[in-house]
């Protein structure tokens, strides 16, 4: 499932259903497809969103533990796909809120 985060003058946002839910969650909503944040609620949900990557990378940090080298494994190199860490994937997102702001307008997705 494919979720599409869309404001008015910004481009839309296309995300993996399990990320885009969990970046909803972490934004303080329901993670209900379609959804929808307030203009009035746009900013508490871009502090919101900043906050919990912050604590998921502090949580990180704590229990990080080395990764096998992919060449070490029985892997061949085509086939390791290194891990992408949420503060990455959710940065589009976060444009996305930072331009809703600015544009004091509402977010949607479906």
């Amino acid at each position: 499932m494919l979720i599409t985060f869309r404001s008015k003058g910004s481009h839309d946002i296309t995300m993996f259903g399990d990320i885009a839910q969990q970046l909803i969650h972490m934004m303080g909503f329901c993670e209900t497809v379609p959804g929808a944040i307030r203009e009035e609620d746009v900013n508490q949900a871009l502090r919101n969103l900043q906050h919990q990557i912050e604590v998921t990378k502090q949580e990180k940090k704590q229990g990080d533990v080395e990764q096998p080298n992919p060449l070490d494994a029985d892997l061949d190199e085509d086939e390791f796909e290194p891990e992408i860490c949420l503060s990455v994937r959710a940065m589009p997102l976060i444009g996305l809120l930072e331009s809703a702001i600015k544009d004091q307008s509402y977010i949607m997705w479906e």
